[in-house]
């Protein structure tokens, strides 16, 4: 048989609830204390009883992480974080896609009902329809917290990164590297990080003096096979611009292939800038200039503000975090 928790309370003379208290990392306990129990409890190869824990808590001991994808670099780093915070308090991590299809995001949501998980993070599909069903999460009183990719008219807790100041840097960097004729790469749908994005650039225009109708805005999907005709159709243009921000790192790769099949240099005919916390961004050829967000931290940050509502029934909704991105300045803008 196992080591319980009443055995560890009998070894080290403390109350049941003080060890049960201890494990869970309860404020209630002194830091002398948990301390203490958990050197004993890992000495004995004690493991939680966490089914039993969930119902007397009358909790699943599961979070969920629904996010639109994985290929992308910056939301596997985003679990990253978020399971650092999640396991430190015995919590299981179970990560949903979307696909960027919002009715396969209204089902995972409808599916929460059933109890399965405690609470919900969350970076919404790029054409949010309708957010009904966020609304009818929101009004359960089920702890939502929105990361990166937020839903407008929500009062929930947000993580984000302040995307307008980063697209006028990658904009004002282009053109403080040369460039006289610019495009922003966007995305299909109503992301409110891609506006701000976008508006940025658009700022960046105005006040170097830039006309926006030479300078365009692409509009791309999320499809490689619907953006590479996009992206040749710009390069092989009469106006072709040398300076192109990519809004997300799906767009400034396909950049880079575009590049390469019309035998065109990076960066001496087109530089690029994307938005990217892709760790290979070094090793491209040449290297890339990102916009790097910090995923990982924005995922515990998430994560932390959840915990909050959870362990101490805090009111988090309406609380906004704010980190900030780096330029990483590469061989692609040089």
């Amino acid at each position: 048989m196992g080591v319980t928790i009443k055995q560890i309370a009998a070894d080290l003379n403390l109350a049941v609830s003080t060890v049960s208290k201890a494990l869970r990392d309860s404020y209630e306990i002194s830091p002398e204390t948990k301390a203490r129990v958990f050197e004993y409890a890992s000495r004995l190869n004690y493991v939680p009883n966490l089914y039993a824990s969930s119902l007397k808590r009358r909790r699943s001991g599961n979070i969920a992480v629904v996010l639109p994808e994985v290929a992308d670099s910056f939301f596997s780093s985003a679990i990253d974080g978020i399971e650092e915070v999640a396991q430190a308090r015995g919590y299981h991590v179970m990560v949903y896609l979307t696909h960027e299809d919002v009715g396969r995001e209204q089902s995972i949501v409808q599916a929460f009902r059933n109890g399965r998980v405690d609470g919900v993070l969350m970076s919404v599909v790029a054409n949010e329809a309708t957010r009904d069903h966020l609304v009818e999460l929101d009004s359960r009183d089920m702890p939502l917290v929105f990361f990166d990719r937020v839903c407008e008219g929500i009062r929930s807790a947000q993580v984000v990164t302040d995307d307008f100041e980063s697209g006028r840097k990658a904009t004002q960097h282009l053109i403080d590297r040369g460039s006289k004729r610019l495009a922003f790469l966007s995305l299909a749908g109503d992301l409110a990080i891609i506006r701000q994005r976008q508006e940025g650039y658009l700022q960046a225009l105005r006040d170097n003096g830039l006309d926006e109708q030479t300078n365009p805005v692409v509009c791309c999907t999320h499809t490689e096979a619907d953006n590479l005709p996009l992206i040749r159709h710009l390069l092989q243009g009469k106006h072709r611009p040398d300076g192109i921000v990519g809004s997300v790192e799906k767009v400034a790769t396909q950049t880079y292939t575009v590049c390469h099949e019309l035998n065109l240099s990076i960066p001496a005919q087109v530089r690029v800038v994307g938005f990217s916390h892709l760790q290979i961004a070094g090793l491209l050829n040449p290297s890339l200039t990102t916009i790097t967000q910090p995923a990982f931290e924005m995922g515990k940050a998430a994560a932390t503000l959840l915990f909050r509502s959870l362990e101490k029934q805090v009111d988090v909704r309406g609380e906004k975090i704010t980190i900030s991105s780096v330029l990483v300045a590469r061989q692609s803008t040089a």
